[in-house]
């Protein structure tokens, strides 16, 4: 099994690239289910989560095409539609449930694993079929399966009220929507920059949808989706890791396609804990106003607020900032695995239930350290990058799934960094 070998020490300068988002691709490429005309991706992320959606549309029947080594995929459904989603496939990845809608607005029918994915809390499916069963679809959960069915064969317009607001659910619905019969209204629904990705690409294909952005959506069904071609919206998340880099490590780092707007909240806290923040002709450009970085409290809560993928990050800055910090983090439960590991370099840090209380030290200390997940994968890279000394992270396939060339891209601007091969 692979590992990341960080030598923390020296500041960073230069450029890093910033790709596709993520979390946007992987709702933007079942979109290719809900009609027979090519949908084409530009700007997509390189990442083994991709891969992973590949594998599955492959497997329903969709013929998908990596072009211009990854950045380009070249999706089409024009051939007999497999309705079954298969485990195999499915456990390895949360978005995966994301065929459910588009299958069922197509076909009538449906048969979709439980999904997988990092294991960071739980994120129920009774949501994304709460909602499709007021439109007219009768769910059964069978050996681990779900069991869809449109009555009349066709998803029908209604009114959705989610109890929170849940990003893949508002991601499924709004799918499913594009082509039932009559109106549908999401209240409630999310409003991250990854709905408006999707809504922008539907609207390119031919769906009716107004309000995305807000926390009303509302889809007017049409008989039919043609073709189009979409850019995948800049990824935020992995916008915000490497922001963190020279705020961790000192140095100025301009960031090649990033947005203010696209993390706003998080923007702020990086301000009051003396990280400076400006736009550039081609991005954003970051560097440390202070020796040391200054306390703040963090609250994860749904875009516009602080994003929970960003947390780990975060705690990893504030382990050497001058005073005491407390991180609430209220979107997922077991989100603080990573804190037991900043511990093993040298970090102060208490956790109780969803707070996470950080007394800054005045220097980590490199260790060999094991990622739990996604985002804990990089903040421990980060944490290693200000350390003294040698710092491993062991199981790193956590990271692959979220961010490309993560080693060349933190190497280009200077960091000590290499990757292990097993």
């Amino acid at each position: 099994m692979d590992s990341i070998l960080v030598r923390g020490g020296g500041k960073l300068s230069g450029q890093i690239p910033i790709a596709g988002a993520k979390n946007a691709c992987l709702a933007l490429m079942p979109a290719t289910l809900l009609s027979d005309e090519p949908l084409t991706l530009t700007n997509a992320p390189r990442l083994s989560d991709i891969r992973t959606m590949t594998e599955l549309l492959s497997s329903l029947g969709a013929e998908v095409t990596s072009l211009q080594e990854g950045k380009v995929l070249a999706m089409a459904s024009h051939g007999p539609i497999n309705t079954r989603a298969e485990y195999d496939i499915v456990r390895k990845m949360r978005a995966s449930n994301l065929v459910l809608g588009p299958l069922l607005a197509r076909e009538g029918h449906a048969e979709v694993s439980l999904p997988g994915g990092c294991a960071i809390g739980a994120r129920p499916m009774d949501i994304h079929t709460d909602g499709l069963a007021k439109m007219g679809a009768q769910i059964d959960l069978r050996d681990g399966y779900l069991h869809a069915k449109a009555d009349g064969g066709k998803l029908k317009g209604a009114v959705i009220d989610f109890p929170f607001a849940s990003v893949g659910a508002t991601e499924n619905i709004m799918m499913a929507a594009t082509l039932a019969k009559g109106t549908t209204v999401i209240n409630n629904a999310a409003r991250e920059p990854e709905i408006v990705d999707l809504a922008d690409c539907l609207r390119a294909m031919g769906a009716q949808i107004d309000g995305d952005g807000t926390s009303t959506v509302t889809i007017q069904g049409v008989d039919r989706l043609h073709g189009a071609t979409h850019r995948v919206v800049t990824d935020r998340i992995e916008l915000g890791t490497y922001m963190l880099a020279p705020a961790i490590c000192g140095g100025e780092v301009e960031l090649l396609g990033g947005r203010i707007d696209l993390l706003a909240a998080f923007c702020e806290k990086l301000d009051a804990a003396g990280i400076s923040v400006s736009e550039t002709e081609n991005g954003l450009s970051v560097t440390r106003r202070e020796d040391q970085i200054r306390a703040v409290d963090v609250t994860t809560e749904p875009f516009p607020g602080f994003p929970t993928d960003l947390q780990a990050q975060m705690m990893a800055l504030l382990c050497t900032a001058n005073g005491t910090s407390v991180l609430e983090e209220k979107i997922f439960e077991n989100r603080f695995m990573h804190a037991p590991e900043l511990i093993r370099m040298g970090a102060d840090i208490e956790v109780h239930g969803g707070t996470a209380t950080v007394k800054g030290v005045s220097k980590l200390k490199g260790a060999p350290v094991m990622a739990t997940d996604l985002r804990a994968s990089v903040s421990l890279i980060l944490a290693g990058m200000a350390a003294e000394g040698e710092t491993t992270v062991s199981r790193v396939y956590h990271l692959d799934r979220g961010y490309e060339h993560v080693v060349t891209k933190l190497r280009g601007v200077g960091a000590d960094i290499e990757r292990i091969k097993s």
